[in-house]
């Protein structure tokens, strides 16, 4: 009965937390909207001041209140089924044929805005590196939280991006598709990366480490050469001449769950495995039979996002951040900014791009959101970052996010380069 009694507690006290964190995303969302931001941003800064930062300093100890230790594993275990199913999404809608055809402009672009942030960040984080909480990181030594940071610098949220471009009615404009496809080649290199740092940091020597890279490997070629076949196979319109959605969806959400359990046993996040089998489900298939299925998958992932956010947010605490921490923030944004905005807006120049379109890359290319905390939260778990460190981080990201519309429409393309679309030509330049 204390067993059921107690169960019954944590029920509730989900229940309670899960309605204030939707509440509250809403509210903010709404928010957003309304100054011109993604909706997304709104709830990112709601899942913040649910915690320590705002809700937390208020009389009474609500935070602790709203969302006691008891509740926090299972809104943590929801936090991770939302991230998994959109990092599935994002894995989805990578389209790797278009990138190849691209041009030399967006590769170009994307090399050195990956590249110039990767290594401003990881000299920031050896400089940063004494004022660390040592008792946090999981290793000795400043190679894995130099390169983490690196790696964090060097992301941009590709679907906040998409949201951006959509607001600003530019998602069509040549500026947006070079914007987009130079995003999804930086976000692949990114997460290249970011792996390679996981299996650093996770592995407890050579065995272990040549273990974690045997096995990553096995599973990349597992899902191109046996996941993706079976998969056009058993959603072949010839060989199932009635292919439910429900049986659709039942293979996606099941193939993303074993997918994310693969790379979690791994030793990787389960973020990896995610976004994997999204990039290897065949599209054409699925757009064919049952369009909708994905769109209940991202909607179940939305719906679950705000407690991600929150649960973020119940790791972050801006009244903890001390005099270091004040500077750790404008040290980490100015380099953030400097990275991203000198690497793609000059490479662009340099390779054809005119001055508004070389500026207007570099505003976008500058937005962390979503896809920021997602990493944050992979090295916060790794502990290759504190937790201050890991404050400053969502800091950033909110204010390069935040900053990305305003600096956009305050530039104002001229009317002919934002009508004119992308089209590479027949050498595959842009």
């Amino acid at each position: 009965m204390a067993v059921s009694g107690s169960g019954e507690v944590v029920i509730g006290h989900v229940l309670a937390g899960l309605a204030v964190i939707l509440a509250a995303a809403h509210v903010f969302g709404r928010l957003a909207g309304k100054v011109g931001q993604p909706a997304v941003v709104g709830e990112i800064v709601a899942g913040v001041l649910l915690g320590p930062s705002l809700l937390g300093l208020l009389p009474g100890d609500l935070t602790e209140r709203v969302f006691p230790a008891d509740a926090r594993p299972v809104l943590q275990a929801l936090a991770q089924i939302g991230l998994v199913l959109f990092m599935f999404g994002i894995g989805y809608g990578l389209d790797v044929h278009r990138l190849k055809g691209a041009g030399r402009l967006v590769t170009t672009v994307s090399l050195s805005s990956v590249s110039l942030p990767f290594g401003l960040g990881a000299g920031l984080a050896v400089l940063l590196y004494p004022w660390y909480d040592k008792s946090q990181l999981a290793m000795d030594g400043v190679l894995a939280p130099a390169l983490f940071l690196g790696a964090a610098m060097a992301i941009t949220a590709f679907p906040v991006l998409a949201r951006i471009l959509a607001e600003e009615r530019m998602q069509r404009s040549r500026v947006g598709a070079l914007a987009l496809a130079c995003a999804a080649i930086e976000d692949v290199l990114a997460w290249c990366v970011l792996a390679f740092i996981v299996v650093i940091a996770t592995a407890s020597g050579p065995w272990s480490l040549g273990r974690m890279v045997l096995q990553s490997a096995l599973f990349l070629l597992c899902m191109v050469y046996v996941v993706r076949p079976a998969l056009r196979r058993l959603l072949d319109p010839g060989r199932c001449r009635v292919a439910s959605s429900g049986l659709i969806q039942t293979i996606l959400v099941t193939g993303v769950l074993v997918s994310a359990l693969a790379t979690h046993e791994i030793g990787l996040h389960a973020v990896f495995g995610a976004f994997v089998f999204g990039a290897v489900v065949p599209r054409d298939l699925v757009q064919a039979q049952s369009p909708e299925v994905t769109e209940r998958i991202e909607q179940t992932s939305l719906l679950l996002l705000p407690v991600f956010f929150t649960v973020t947010g119940l790791s972050v605490d801006l009244g903890g951040l001390g005099g270091h921490g004040i500077v750790m923030v404008v040290a980490v944004i100015l380099v953030a900014c400097v990275g991203k905005f000198a690497g793609a807006a000059t490479s662009a120049r340099l390779s054809g791009a005119s001055g508004h379109e070389a500026m207007a890359l570099g505003i976008l290319l500058n937005a962390r959101g979503l896809t920021e905390l997602v990493i944050l939260n992979v090295g916060l778990s790794l502990r290759v970052l504190d937790t201050r460190m890991f404050s400053v981080m969502v800091v950033m990201a909110l204010v390069t996010t935040l900053m990305t519309g305003p600096l956009l429409r305050r530039l104002r393309l001229p009317r002919e380069e934002e009508k004119s679309a992308l089209r590479p030509s027949v050498d595959g330049k842009v």
